[in-house]
């Protein structure tokens, strides 16, 4: 099980939504199957919908 926050604690130097999108895409494509959102993203450009946004990167990747 792959968690947000998990992600955003091994990758301090993380300061866009996008590398966070980036990243999880990787995780996906090496095998990671199971996503959960635990917290918010707190970059300053991190949209709405970034639930959505997240979720939509992550399955499409294991695709």
């Amino acid at each position: 099980m792959l968690w947000l926050s998990e992600v955003l604690i091994q990758n301090p130097d993380m300061q866009h939504f996008n590398e966070l999108e980036t990243e999880l895409k990787k995780r996906a494509v090496a095998g990671e199957f199971f996503f959960r959102m635990d917290v918010k993203p707190q970059f300053p450009d991190t949209p709405a919908n970034w639930e959505d946004r997240l979720e939509a990167v992550f399955t499409s990747a294991q695709e």
